[in-house]
């Protein structure tokens, strides 16, 4: 297998450590050293540790819009697209040790003057608010009541996942899950 590149190693190391500990708890020397590549391959690649928590938020949301667009492609029910959601969400929390969304982590360390991380947040959280939006299209003929029900669903998801980071635990999920399905039954 193939070694990757200093910028692929920098930006995996770094979102490895900044998901695990945090943005603000994470500084450069730190992830120069933990990627085993020179300060200046770093400076080279992300002029700052703020195009680098960019470029990280970025790649998350990527790999995240490719696993929505195959849920939203897949030929079952809106309900079971909104439970399968969810689903990955529990899987997300268990093999991430309860650690949380990195959007909703790195907002609370981030202030307005980090306008492109502040982007990056608000453009991730509207597509997974979009994408309720979208299946909740597929069931209810009213393009206002199927907003509505999306945005409830959306909130149901966001609040799901911080009190399952702060409990520690699987239920609010779970919870939520059922409620989100319930609103599409």
């Amino acid at each position: 297998m193939r070694k990757p590149n200093a910028k692929e190693r920098i930006l995996e190391t770094a979102g490895e450590l900044f998901h695990k500990r945090g943005y603000s708890e994470v500084g450069i020397n730190e992830i120069i050293a933990a990627a085993e590549t020179a300060k200046a391959s770093f400076y080279q690649h992300y002029p700052s540790k703020e195009s680098l928590c960019e470029a990280w938020l970025s790649s998350v949301h990527e790999r995240s819009e490719i696993g929505r667009a195959e849920i939203l492609e897949k030929e079952i029910s809106p309900s079971e697209k909104v439970a399968l959601y969810f689903d990955h969400l529990e899987q997300f929390m268990t093999n991430s040790e309860f650690r949380g969304c990195p959007y909703s982590n790195t907002s609370a360390v981030s202030d307005e003057g980090c306008t492109g991380i502040v982007e990056q947040i608000q453009g991730h959280k509207e597509s997974i608010r979009e994408f309720f939006h979208q299946i909740c299209l597929e069931k209810f003929e009213n393009a206002e009541e199927a907003q509505r029900i999306g945005d409830r669903i959306f909130l149901l998801y966001s609040g799901a996942a911080t009190e399952s980071q702060n409990l520690k635990s699987l239920w609010p999920v779970q919870e939520a899950r059922a409620g989100a399905v319930d609103l599409l039954s």
